[in-house]
């Protein structure tokens, strides 16, 4: 295979021509491609959260909502940053930005990335708390808490994604480069690897006690019920629970353990151009887990699929009042409106755990 030599940085510039490795018109294409349409779903699918969550003054006074919107907002990042970035990098083989030009872009991507993960760190303390201490939940897990938790993990995500522009780099310390982002400190790369591993294995415990638990409340419920109805319908909220955990912690590791597998793998191996271009391809499964979390953790919810319906149902009358009689108008104003489900996504689980 051909091997680039990627060199250290030397006067504050570096030959940036060894990271991009993507050589063919097809290779471009094909990235271009898959990153527009993704990107592009990522935003309007993440937009449309934020816009049902904070267009009802109900949703979004509640904790699990806000954890959402967090998500969300990072996802919306991600997608917009990481895609520009990418592109103008990898497919229009732009070279002409500055070291900090570079590294803030850089820091965005990686701000955007981590305060996903972190905002997935936190919805799965609320998941917890809720499951184990479900009476004591709203005593815990307050709007007020969840708007500190949520600044603290940006404001961290932030100052870590922004170290290399703040001086951890290669050309400030004098010290090797990565082989897959220019200007990156090898050892600040192992150092956001190990963050971004904590996070994924929090996440993953938490979820597996939660899972656990919907497991122990089963076993628990087939030898206590005694009525068939009753029995079945809570096993079969069980099952579902059981299964959403089991596709969220599919989705995370498929997700994110490509990329970080390639990136520990650099700081050990020296690169060659088919493993960057591997690593270039499974960059893009970041993105694809922001485009599929809505689905996930927002778009189940029974109260904010009420709330798309609510305001699909009132964009259908104001058309259908520019275009009808002022008695048409009267009739629609009288009739009743679909109300809003009461219960939030915590609800689920809890009930299930009351016997």
């Amino acid at each position: 295979m051909e091997r680039c030599q990627v060199s250290n940085c030397s006067m504050n510039t570096m030959d940036l021509k060894c990271y991009m490795v993507l050589n063919s018109l097809t290779q471009k294409t094909g990235i271009a491609v898959l990153c527009s349409i993704v990107g592009i779903l990522c935003v309007l699918e993440n937009s449309l959260v934020l816009y049902l969550i904070f267009a009802s003054p109900k949703i979004r006074k509640k904790p699990s909502y806000l954890l959402i919107s967090s998500l969300a907002l990072a996802d919306v990042l991600a997608s917009i940053v990481f895609v520009c970035s990418f592109l103008d990098f990898h497919v229009f083989n732009r070279t002409d930005s500055s070291k900090e030009i570079f590294l803030l872009k850089l820091g965005g991507v990686n701000t955007s990335f981590t305060a996903s993960l972190g905002s997935l760190l936190l919805m799965a303390f609320d998941r917890y708390v809720c499951i184990y201490q479900p009476s004591e939940y709203k005593v815990i897990v307050t709007r007020k808490r969840a708007v500190v938790a949520m600044a603290v993990m940006w404001i961290a995500t932030m100052i870590t994604a922004f170290l290399p522009l703040m001086g951890w780099n290669c050309c400030k310390v004098n010290s090797p480069c990565s082989e897959l982002f220019p200007f990156v400190d090898s050892k600040y790369l192992s150092s956001w690897i190990c963050l971004v591993m904590i996070l994924l294995l929090c996440i993953v415990y938490t979820y597996v006690r939660v899972l656990w638990k919907a497991h122990k409340h089963t076993v628990y419920m087939e030898k206590r019920q005694t009525q068939a109805g009753q029995r079945n319908a809570k096993m079969r909220m069980d099952v579902m629970l059981a299964k959403t955990l089991v596709m969220v912690l599919a989705i995370v590791m498929t997700c994110w353990s490509p990329v970080l597998a390639l990136m520990t793998y650099s700081l050990f191996v020296s690169l060659n151009d088919h493993i960057r271009k591997v690593f270039a391809f499974c960059s893009t499964l970041c993105l694809v887990n922001s485009m599929v979390n809505p689905i996930v953790y927002a778009l189940r919810s029974r109260e904010l699929r009420s709330s798309l319906r609510n305001t699909s149902s009132r964009f259908r009358k104001k058309v259908s009042i520019s275009e009808s009689s002022p008695e048409a108008d009267s009739t629609q104003k009288s009739s009743p409106i679909e109300t809003i489900c009461d219960d939030i996504v915590c609800n689920t689980d809890m009930n299930l755990l009351e016997g």
